[in-house]
């Protein structure tokens, strides 16, 4: 145990200077455009070139976005393959982490670049409203990938094939029942042709729900912690906490960009732009976000460990097999390599979850519990 406790915390060392590193480069990146003029000459040219903003925005959206994708990839390798490779996580090949990464990438361009021209049109055309106009519709577009997920973007890393197991299906069916949850299905996860990790996931909204069970938690654990584990799961759906986290990024996306329209009309004439619709602030927008989203992390992680502890409660009381709880958190974080008692500081910035130390005392004490009540 204490070979695994030092090899977790080594591990996420590491992934924290990672993490830390891929910051600094992408906020020095960003400074450079501005502070060297290349935002605003670029910006120029291709105005002359394309002349429609919408394509010069595009094409500022390639350049800034494309320099730091080539200046952090190392990084990105270092910390999705070499440091999880090493660590027993990952067995995928570089070849397939590489074509996972490529989807990574096209997605998030894709729903990038659509954000920006959003943006910089309302810019544009309300230029002191923009910010209102566009945390309505990127909220809007939130709630729209929480119900697509499982239908477009899972399939595109994982196989998903139907439940086999009759008799566990209609277990855990019949659990959702009890929490309260409508599933259409249940469907298992390959996570074993990528590593060791497991996990359980309910995704979806509506007629888009489903049941998600990794066929790594199928084949290291058995049913009373699969179990338990997916009780958590369906607790979040169960005690609307999707629906809150929705309006809670909603409420900070409202704020986020609120600061940043006064934050682009204090900085925007000290850089010689003509204003804040200007495509040359492109990296100016992106350094105030990438600022608000960094002060903003402590608040929503602590929110996130809110609702896990109601989760891990949840649970427990649904299934009422506390030992199976304690167990299945124990087995959890071996193989998922999870710190049992991170830095204090880090868990209160950063963690999105309780400790695993914490959780199973929290699994320990409900079984105390309902044995003084028997």
């Amino acid at each position: 145990m204490a070979d695994t406790d030092a090899e977790a915390r080594r591990y996420h060392q590491g992934q924290l200077a990672v993490t830390v590193a891929d910051f600094l480069v992408s906020v020095v990146l960003l400074i450079a455009w501005l502070r060297t003029g290349a935002a605003k000459a670029l910006a120029g040219a291709l105005a002359g070139w394309l002349g429609a903003p919408a394509v010069v925005v595009a094409a500022m959206v390639v350049a800034v976005g494309g320099s730091s994708v080539v200046l952090t990839f190392p990084l990105d390798v270092v910390g999705g393959f070499l440091l999880p490779r090493r660590a027993g996580l990952l067995d995928q090949p570089f070849r397939g982490w590489l074509a996972d990464k490529a989807k990574m990438f096209a997605v998030g361009g894709v729903l990038g670049l659509a954000a920006a021209e959003l943006v910089y049109a309302l810019l544009a055309w309300s230029p002191g409203w923009w910010w209102l106009w566009s945390a309505a519709i990127l909220a809007a577009g939130g709630v729209l990938l929480t119900a697509v997920l499982p239908v477009w973007l899972v399939p595109l890393f994982y196989r998903l094939t139907p439940l086999e197991d009759p008799a566990l299906r209609a277990r855990l069916l019949a659990l959702a029942a009890r929490a309260g949850v409508d599933a259409a299905e249940v469907s298992v996860a390959d996570l074993s042709r990528k590593g060791r990790t497991a996990n359980a996931a309910v995704v979806g909204l509506g007629r888009t729900r489903r049941i998600l069970v990794g066929d790594t938690l199928l084949r290291s654990f058995p049913p009373e912690e699969v179990e338990v584990v997916l009780a958590h799961e369906l607790a979040h759906h169960a005690r609307g906490h999707l629906t809150q986290g929705l309006i809670v990024q909603c409420m900070l996306l409202l704020a986020m960009l609120g600061l940043t329209h006064r934050a682009l009309a204090a900085w925007t004439p000290t850089l010689g732009l003509v204003g804040p619709a200007d495509p040359a602030g492109l990296p100016l927008l992106a350094l105030i976000l990438t600022g608000l989203g960094l002060a903003a992390t402590p608040i929503t992680a602590a929110w996130s460990r809110r609702l896990e502890r109601e989760a891990d409660a949840s649970a427990l009381e649904v299934t009422r097999a506390p030992g199976a709880f304690v167990s299945a958190m124990e087995r959890l974080g071996q193989l998922n390599l999870a710190e049992r008692r991170p830095n204090r500081l880090k868990e209160l910035l950063f963690a999105t979850h309780p400790s695993l130390e914490e959780r199973i005392a929290v699994g320990r004490a409900a079984g105390e519990r309902l044995a003084g009540a028997a």
